[in-house]
């Protein structure tokens, strides 16, 4: 009989144990730092060839208070998570999203009497618009922590088409970090790791367009594979007995069961909603909407504004559950524009997302105490996944006060010195690879190795521009796998996927990513590209 796979839990504090035991025996090492302007902010980078052996700090007790420190340094996405969870579950109880994806469901359906979709399939079509929907998220403004929120919607959206919770989180959380790692004009990854490079900012556009496609195609025909795998067979799911929890509770087995209420209520939150817009959107009647270095001026607010007038009062007639979806649908909108133009991050959303739960929860005619009790029930459900993102902060805790991830760096960078320039490129995409599984922050990690890398980089004679694809590949594909990254582990935690089972159905796919990425890596120092 099989040993049980360790609980996610156990997993995480081994990598603490493990990252502990290293400070032990990688010798103490610190580069020096200085303060430059990388496209009007200012990051902490090193100072190239400033390395210097330190005293080291081995880590010992400390494993037992790099939780208290991850929750410090996570603590940002940790309530991210929390009110998210209270927030969705007011939303939840209202049963609104049930009946949207029941009558979604029941009208696409109708679709299927047209040759195209039977020969094509439905499903396989809507999953493509989504799925290309969030891999241009994440490859134009770096969705990431902002997929957490959407989690609770697909999950129940692929289960009632006869899939799992897996194909729920692959729809949003898989698409946007195909997109991350394609990173066409992604601020956080792209546009710092030029800035300090020196390259000019969102260069190289149409080759990073190129492997984009290819990327993200390959995320689709993966998704749409696996999802119909799962359709004919839902019960070789990895995750069939872990989806009984949203098929039995998430789920109406008949949308039309739910009865359809009006109230006054509605008509409150509809005069105030709309009001707060329209007084918004005359103060701001135009917005600049940034993309990589791009920028238009476009009437964002006052478009939102009236796509949200007309359809909410449209579903004030058929019933709070339309109405309250068309509440859902201001919140994505407004997440958008938020990010590309208001420069929007978590503390931002999760407050855009509060707002809607309370509305949506005094809309359907709950009072105080019954929207706060119903938003502690969400934030109890969901705590699992803000403890596992602040364990997992610990490990960096852990390697940062042992002082050995700028020995590691250093060590590892010179492994690049008398190789080839397609070795040196496939060595530079390794080691950015490695050190993505010990710092998943893509702007931190930019910042610690681009300076080193783009040095090296001319004295081997490789473009600036390959460098930072190999940092851009190595940074994005492995945040899908890594346990270190509290996205990964919080959007887990809330689909309620155990890690080792996403381990088992994402580990070929990053395979197939890793080599595919090194190939694409290949014309960068081969070929004459513009903006190489």
């Amino acid at each position: 009989m099989l040993k049980k796979f360790p609980h996610t839990y156990v997993i995480v504090f081994s990598i603490i144990i493990v990252s502990a035991l290293l400070t032990w025996v990688i010798p103490g090492g610190e580069f020096n730092r200085q303060t430059i302007d990388v496209n009007g902010t200012e990051r902490q980078v090193i100072e190239p060839g400033s390395f210097h052996i330190t005293e080291s700090n081995p880590q010992s007790w400390q494993i037992f208070t790099a939780m208290f420190k991850g929750f410090e340094k996570q603590s940002g996405i940790i309530a991210f998570i929390l009110i998210l969870g209270g927030a969705f579950w007011i939303l939840n109880q209202t049963r609104s999203i049930d009946r949207g994806i029941h009558s979604f469901v029941k009208y696409s359906s109708r679709l299927e009497k047209f040759s195209f979709f039977r020969k094509v399939g439905l499903h396989n079509v809507i999953f493509t618009i989504i799925i290309l929907m969030f891999s241009l998220f994440g490859a134009i403004f770096g969705m990431s922590e902002e997929t957490i929120a959407f989690v609770i919607i697909f999950v129940p959206f692929a289960i009632s088409l006869g899939y799992d919770s897996i194909t729920g989180v692959a729809l949003c959380y898989l698409a946007a970090h195909v997109g991350f790692a394609g990173a066409m004009l992604n601020p956080f990854t792209i546009g710092i790791a030029q800035g300090i490079s020196q390259v000019p900012p969102f260069s190289g556009l149409e080759y990073r367009f190129f492997c984009w496609i290819i990327i993200t195609l390959s995320g689709i025909v993966f998704i749409l594979w696996y999802a119909n795998k799962v359709k004919r067979n839902p019960k070789k799911s990895p995750v069939y007995k872990e989806d009984e929890h949203w098929r039995t509770a998430a789920i109406s087995k008949d949308g039309d069961e739910i009865q359809k209420i009006r109230n006054k209520r509605m008509w409150m939150v509809f005069g105030i909603v709309s009001a707060i817009l329209i007084y918004w959107a005359i103060r701001l009647p135009l917005s600049e909407i940034t993309a990589g270095d791009k920028s238009a001026i476009f009437p964002v607010l006052p478009v939102i504004t009236g796509i949200f007038i007309v359809f909410a009062f449209i579903s004030l007639f058929r019933s709070v559950h339309y109405f309250i979806l068309s509440l859902l649908m201001l919140t994505i909108f407004m997440l958008v524009a938020g990010v590309m133009a208001f420069q929007w991050y978590i503390m931002e959303i999760a407050g855009l997302f509060l707002a809607m739960g309370v509305f949506s929860g005094w809309a359907y005619g709950y009072g105080p105490n019954q929207i706060v009790k119903h938003f502690l029930e969400g934030s109890k459900d969901i705590l699992s996944a803000a403890l596992i993102v602040g364990l997992a902060g610990g490990i960096i805790v852990v390697l940062q006060e042992g002082k050995v991830i700028d020995s590691i760096l250093n060590s590892v960078s010179h492994s690049m010195r008398d190789m080839g320039n397609v070795a040196s490129v496939g060595i530079m995409y390794t080691i950015q690879t490695f050190i993505n599984v010990i710092i998943p922050s893509g702007s931190a990690k930019a910042a610690l190795t681009m300076p080193i890398m783009s040095q090296f980089s001319d004295l081997i004679g490789i473009s600036r521009q390959a460098t930072v694809m190999a940092f851009q590949f190595g940074d994005g594909f492995t945040n899908m796998i890594t346990p270190t990254s509290g996205v990964l582990l919080g959007v887990l935690s809330m689909a309620k996927i155990p890690y080792q089972k996403w381990l088992k159905f994402i580990w070929p796919f990053m395979l197939f990513l890793i080599i595919l990425g090194f190939l694409l890596l290949i014309p960068t120092v081969t070929m004459k590209l513009n903006g190489f």
